[in-house]
């Protein structure tokens, strides 16, 4: 970790705490350019904006998607108060980002949440593979 890395991990923590103060879960990243530009800063406004895939990361991500052929994003680095969550985690990767550097862990932010909240839905599956494989099947070639 750098110098440069922990300012801009201050940094992304400042943007958690203004999210926390404008009535939202506390959460805030930063997207850094190869020539170490902030080109992009958000932070989570899930409840102003009664949304709740608007997770900073996941905002980034789209951002990246849009705005940043596949070689810059590749040479992007997201700077995060938190560990990405699946979603996040999964917008990232396909919006080619080349690194994400986070301050808490899921597991260091789980002990600051009450245990009601770090319970998750019930999944099951997979189920009917041959059935689910045709419309996906060929469309990866």
């Amino acid at each position: 970790m750098t110098n440069a890395d922990e300012l801009f991990l201050r940094r992304a923590i400042e943007l958690a705490a203004e999210a926390r103060e404008g009535g939202n879960p506390p959460f805030g990243s930063l997207l850094v350019g190869a020539d170490g530009e902030v080109l992009v800063e958000e932070r989570n406004s899930s409840l102003s904006d009664a949304d709740i895939t608007a997770h900073p990361e996941l905002k980034l991500a789209r951002w990246a998607g849009r705005e940043l052929d596949a070689e810059s994003a590749a040479r992007t680095t997201m700077y995060t108060s938190c560990q990405p969550c699946g979603m996040c985690a999964g917008a990232i990767e396909r919006s080619g980002l080349g690194r994400v550097v986070f301050a808490l862990s899921s597991e260091q932010l789980g002990t600051l949440k009450p245990p009601a909240a770090v319970a998750g839905a019930r999944l099951e599956g997979p189920a009917l593979f041959e059935e689910a494989r045709v419309p996906v099947e060929g469309y990866y070639v």
